[in-house]
C-alpha cells in the first residue's frame, strides 16, 4: 500500500492535516491507535470538558441567577447521569463527524498502533496483533500528548484522576483538590465546584495561569474565588496518602518550609501535558528529539528526510488549533504551496465562566523585550449589553506600539472572551492599529463595542468611560 502522505494520529492537527492533503490531490492515510478519531480533543479532552463547562454553568444559572431576571424555577436538582449523557452525545457527535470527513475526502484509516521502521515505511499494529506495512513518500507525525504525572503519585482515575478521569466522575465529590492552577484545572475545577464540590487549588508558583498577562490573570482569580474556588499558590504537592476516610494531602511551600496538610475525597492532577512519542520508533529512524518534543525546521521538518511533526509534539503551545494551522500548512508544503503559521497570532481561551482569553504578548513580555508600548482598557461594567446580561465582571486590554500603534496583544476577561477575541486576531494578523479598529462601525448593542471602546482608550478617547 503505497501513499503520498500517511499521518500517524487523528487529533485537530492530524485529521485536519490528511483532509487537506487529499484535498490538494496527494493520496493520503491515516494511523490512529484507539478505537474513535478525533484524539485527546475531541475523545476526552477540549470537546467533552466544554459539554460539562455549559452543562454546568446552566445549573448554576439555575439555582443562583434565574431569579434576577424574574425567572423563578425554584432550587434545581442535579441529574449527573443525564449530564455525563449530553457529553458523551457531544463527543459521539464531533467523532463520528471525523470518521465521515476523512471517509468523504477519500484518506484511507488504519486502526493501531503505528511504527516508523524506515523512512517511507509505517508498521501498523491492530489490537489483536496483527500487522500491516504502509508504503509511504511522506510521514507526519502528530501523536498529540499525554498526562503530565505527578512525581511520586499514582493516577488511579478513581480518588486520584487525571482530566479523563474529571470527566467520568460517577458522583460530586465533596472536597476536590486540584493540583495545578493552568487551564485544565481552573476549568475542571469550576465545572465540579459549579455542581457542588469544595474545591482547593494548589499551584506552585505564586500565581494561576503561568503565561497569561498577569493582571488578567490576577482579576480571573478574584472571579473565581468569589464563585468558591479557593487558592493556596506558592505550593507543591509532596504526597498523597489514601484512607478509609479519604485523601490526605501533604503540601509545602515552593520556596521551603514546614509541609501542611489538606483532606479530600478525590484529587486531580493537572499539572500540564507531555508530547506522546511512545510506540513510534523514533530513536530506531533516527529522528531528533529535545525535551521529549521532536525538533522541526520551520517547514516541519524533522532532520530524517520525509518525517515531518506537527501539534503538541514538537515546539510551541499545546493548542488544538495551533496543531490544525500546522497541519494545514504542512499538508500545503507538501503539495509544492507556501503552507505558513503566524506564531504571533495564536489565540488561547480559558472556559471557565467568564471566560479568559489573550492574543500576542503579554505586558510582562513586551516589558521583558523593551518595547514601548500603550494601553487602552475597558470595563464590560460599562457595556451596556453585559449590564443587560448581568455579566458585567472583566475587562478588555489592548497593548498597542508606542511609536507605531500597531496592536502586540489583547487580553480579554469577560463574557465570551473566547469568541471577542477572534476579532482582535484578524486585526493582528493583517498587521492592523488600535485605531484601524477604534474607526470600524460596531453593532449597538453587543459586547463587542466592548473591543472598539479599548482599542480607542488607547489613545484616551473611550467614550463610555
Amino acid at each position: 500500500m503505497t501513499y503520498d502522505l500517511t499521518v500517524i494520529g487523528t487529533g485537530p492537527g492530524g485529521y485536519v492535516c490528511a483532509i487537506r492533503a487529499a484535498q490538494l490531490g496527494l493520496k493520503v492515510a491515516v494511523v490512529e491507535k484507539n478505537k474513535t478519531f478525533g484524539g485527546t480533543c475531541l475523545n476526552i479532552g477540549c470537546i467533552p470538558s466544554k459539554a460539562l463547562l455549559a452543562a454546568s454553568e446552566k445549573f448554576a444559572e439555575a439555582e443562583h441567577d434565574l431569579p434576577a431576571f424574574g425567572v423563578i424555577v425554584g432550587k434545581p436538582s442535579l441529574d449527573l447521569k443525564a449530564m455525563m449523557k449530553h457529553k458523551s452525545d457531544t463527543v459521539a457527535a464531533n467523532v463520528n463527524g471525523v470518521a465521515f470527513l476523512l471517509k468523504k475526502n477519500k484518506v484511507d484509516p488504519f486502526i493501531g498502533t503505528g511504527t516508523i521502521t524506515a523512512p517511507g515505511r509505517i508498521e501498523v499494529t491492530a489490537a489483536d496483533g496483527g500487522k500491516q506495512t504502509i508504503e509511504t513518500k511522506a510521514i507526519v507525525i502528530a501523536t498529540g500528548s499525554d498526562v503530565a504525572p505527578l512525581p511520586g503519585v499514582t493516577i488511579d482515575e478513581k480518588d486520584i484522576i487525571s482530566s479523563t478521569g474529571a470527566l467520568e466522575l460517577a458522583k460530586v465529590p465533596g472536597r476536590l483538590l486540584v493540583v495545578g492552577a493552568g487551564v485544565i484545572g481552573l476549568e475542571l475545577g469550576s465545572v465540579w465546584r459549579r455542581l457542588g464540590a469544595e474545591v482547593t487549588v494548589v499551584e506552585f508558583l505564586d500565581r494561576i495561569l503561568p503565561g497569561l498577562d498577569a493582571e488578567t490573570a490576577k482579576q480571573a482569580q478574584r472571579m473565581l474565588e468569589k464563585q468558591g474556588l479557593k487558592f493556596v499558590l506558592g505550593h507543591k504537592v509532596a504526597k498523597i496518602e489514601k484512607q478509609k476516610t479519604g485523601l490526605k494531602v501533604a503540601i509545602e511551600p515552593s520556596a521551603g518550609g514546614a509541609a501542611s496538610e489538606i483532606e479530600a475525597d478525590v484529587a486531580l492532577v493537572a499539572i500540564g501535558r507531555r508530547p506522546y512519542t511512545e510506540g513510534l520508533g523514533l530513536e530506531n529512524a533516527g529522528v531528533a528529539l529535545e525535551r521529549g518534543r521532536v525538533v522541526i525546521d520551520d517547514r516541519f521538518a524533522t532532520n530524517v528526510p520525509g518525517i515531518y511533526a506537527i501539534g503538541d509534539v514538537v515546539r510551541g503551545p499545546m493548542l488544538a488549533h495551533k496543531a490544525e494551522d500546522e497541519g494545514i500548512a504542512v499538508a500545503e508544503i507538501l503539495a509544492g504551496q507556501h503552507g505558513h503559521v503566524n506564531y504571533n497570532v495564536i489565540p488561547s481561551v480559558v472556559y471557565t465562566n467568564p471566560e479568559i482569553a489573550s492574543v500576542g504578548a503579554s505586558e510582562e513580555e513586551l516589558q521583558a523585550k523593551g518595547i514601548a508600548y500603550k494601553t487602552g482598557k475597558f470595563p464590560f461594567s460599562a457595556n451596556g449589553r453585559a449590564r443587560a446580561m448581568r455579566a458585567t465582571e472583566g475587562f478588555v486590554k489592548f497593548l498597542a506600539d508606542a511609536t507605531t500603534d500597531r496592536v502586540l496583544g489583547v487580553h480579554i476577561v469577560g463574557p465570551f472572551a473566547g469568541e471577542l477575541i477572534a476579532e482582535a486576531a484578524v486585526l493582528m494578523e493583517f498587521s492592523g492599529s488600535s485605531e484601524d479598529l477604534a474607526r470600524t462601525c460596531h453593532a449597538h448593542p453587543t459586547l463587542s463595542e466592548a473591543m472598539k471602546e479599548a482599542a480607542l482608550a488607547v489613545d484616551k478617547r473611550a467614550i463610555h468611560i
